[in-house]
């Protein structure tokens, strides 16, 4: 049984880590976030021109590390000099981490070096045989269970379909437009793959964020996770409508509201025994 399935939520997922307070998607933001009673860690990753997935939000490494390089077009082992302090930038305008000596991290280190931690990993620019690839690490690494993966487009969620996999799966753009728009009815007999829709509260002039829309995809046995949230009166709000999960830079201020959010106790009886909350 995976994660997903064997954990009661709603979910406090830390979005690329705890990196309102350290720089994202790095070791360190990831261990802060559980420390701060994260249940998942959001991650994207990318492949490197050999193969290596590291993770990364942007297919470049110019906000991050201030090098103007594509990851797809660069080996590893150069990717693996780039400096991931460098794109922190704190309330006074510096740059702490800058020349600390954060890398960015293979998936394959963070699943060994973080082993009890889920991971939501979006798959942003993934070929056939990348996807493939990842598909083939996780079943290697014994982590697949713990990871969700997830994708904006439509093609690598079919690419990991095709591919053989198994595990549970986000919902595409195009799948949370048809969640929408198409009457529950229809929705019965054709049912967007996925098991989570993870969304923002509002997409353009959609409202995302009502009872209906999330009634709605219950009904059909897709959970509801919205991203980005990092006001504690937005997060308590999407709890009480109902959301599954909420997704946040900032796990030090959200997580103070799943200690008082009535919907919350399930998560406040696992880290009470992880002892991460008081």
């Amino acid at each position: 049984m995976d994660f997903w399935a064997r954990t009661p939520g709603p979910l406090l997922y830390a979005h690329r880590g705890a990196s309102a307070e350290l720089p994202e998607n790095t070791l360190p933001a990831f261990r802060r976030a559980l420390e701060l009673g994260a249940d998942v860690l959001e991650c994207d990753v990318h492949a490197t021109r050999d193969g290596v997935f590291v993770i990364s939000h942007d297919p470049t490494g110019l906000r991050t590390c201030g090098v103007p390089r594509r990851i797809a077009e660069c080996s590893y082992r150069e990717v693996a000099t780039w400096d991931a302090g460098f794109g922190f930038v704190d309330a006074e305008g510096r740059r702490p981490y800058a020349g600390s000596g954060l890398r960015l991290v293979r998936l394959e280190a963070a699943l060994e070096e973080l082993p009890e931690a889920a991971f939501n990993v979006d798959v942003k620019e993934a070929t056939v045989a990348e996807v493939r690839a990842l598909v083939a690490l996780l079943d290697t690494v014994r982590a697949r269970d713990r990871v969700l993966l997830t994708s904006f487009s439509a093609r690598v969620i079919g690419r990991l379909r095709r591919a053989g996999d198994r595990g549970i799966t986000g919902i595409s753009r195009l799948g949370v437009a048809s969640l929408y728009f198409a009457p529950a009815r229809l929705l019965s007999l054709f049912r967007p793959a996925g098991a989570r829709a993870q969304i923002p509260t509002r997409a353009g002039g959609l409202d995302l964020a009502t009872p209906g829309f999330v009634r709605k995809c219950h009904r059909v046995g897709i959970a509801v996770d919205y991203w980005v949230i990092n006001d504690p009166e937005g997060a308590a709000r999407l709890l009480d409508l109902g959301a599954d999960g909420i997704m946040t830079d900032d796990p030090c201020a959200i997580a103070p509201v799943f200690e008082r959010s009535p919907r919350t106790e399930a998560w406040r009886a696992r880290h009470r025994r992880s002892g991460t909350t008081s």
